[in-house]
């Protein structure tokens, strides 16, 4: 029996690829802040779904996740847990800044460390980083959800080209979607400014990828497109672009 773990199960992309690895077979470790979401999601699935209700931004949170999946052999980690912070940086909440450092990078890094090297031992295992297509751009206004999503994306590529001259049979991949319909921009404090995919479609899309194999996996075309465009823009003209952009979401 295949088994996941999952960040930030309790809403968004990570119920949904909850849900849909369930319905294919897996039996789940779900994590998320909020407990009672995730006891009804344990009662839901029935079997052998476990839980532990926990805080990544808290300095322990991670090495404790890992040490409660001991003696469970985990085949597919995904780190999905991440909030953003709108506003100015010179406005925004340091406190909150470093609880986003914490969880959208900090989190990530050692649950990705030591679960890959359990992976890389014996030579088999999946691991996917929820990105963002913020994670190939400067973002004003949002600064320090861009460059913490840089840093998932940079590490995950990375690590696969490690892997890759290993010949090694661990996959790593990154998803990087655009706006999804998620509590994302209410705890950031904004609404979109575009239309947003649904979480659904992401997770589907994020599954699909890394049973394929797949790097950076970033839905939509237009998606795709933006992102090999801003390749070839200027950084002075691609960070004024997404100012603009972010500009036009309004505060809650």
């Amino acid at each position: 029996m295949k088994r996941a773990l999952i960040t930030g199960a309790t809403s968004g992309i990570g119920m949904q690829m909850a849900l849909i690895l369930h319905r294919q077979g897996w039996e789940l470790v779900l994590s998320g802040r909020n407990e009672k979401i995730l006891q009804k999601m344990a009662e839901k699935f029935g079997g052998e779904t476990k839980y532990l209700a926990l805080d990544l931004s808290e300095r322990d949170a991670a090495q404790r996740l890992y040490d409660f999946c001991q003696g469970m052999k985990i085949d597919f980690l995904i780190n999905n847990a991440g909030f953003g912070i709108f506003g100015e940086f010179t406005e925004t909440d340091l406190s909150a800044e470093l609880e986003l450092i914490d969880v959208n990078i900090r989190a990530v890094h050692i649950l990705t460390k030591l679960f890959l090297k359990d992976f890389v031992k014996r030579d088999s295992g999946m691991i996917l980083n929820v990105a963002s297509s913020a994670g190939f751009l400067s973002g004003p206004l949002l600064s320090s959800y861009y460059a913490s999503k840089n840093y998932v994306v940079r590490l995950t590529t990375a690590i696969r080209e490690e892997l890759r001259r290993k010949g090694s049979h661990v996959q790593i991949g990154a998803l990087c979607p655009g706006p999804v319909d998620t509590n994302f921009n209410n705890r950031a404090g904004v609404t979109f400014s575009a239309k947003p995919i649904t979480p659904k479609f992401a997770a589907e899309y994020g599954i699909a990828g890394t049973f394929a194999g797949k790097g950076l996996m970033i839905p939509t075309l237009g998606m795709k497109l933006g992102v090999i465009a801003s390749k070839f823009v200027p950084e002075e003209l691609a960070v004024r672009f997404v100012y603009e952009l972010q500009k036009r979401k309004e505060i809650v």
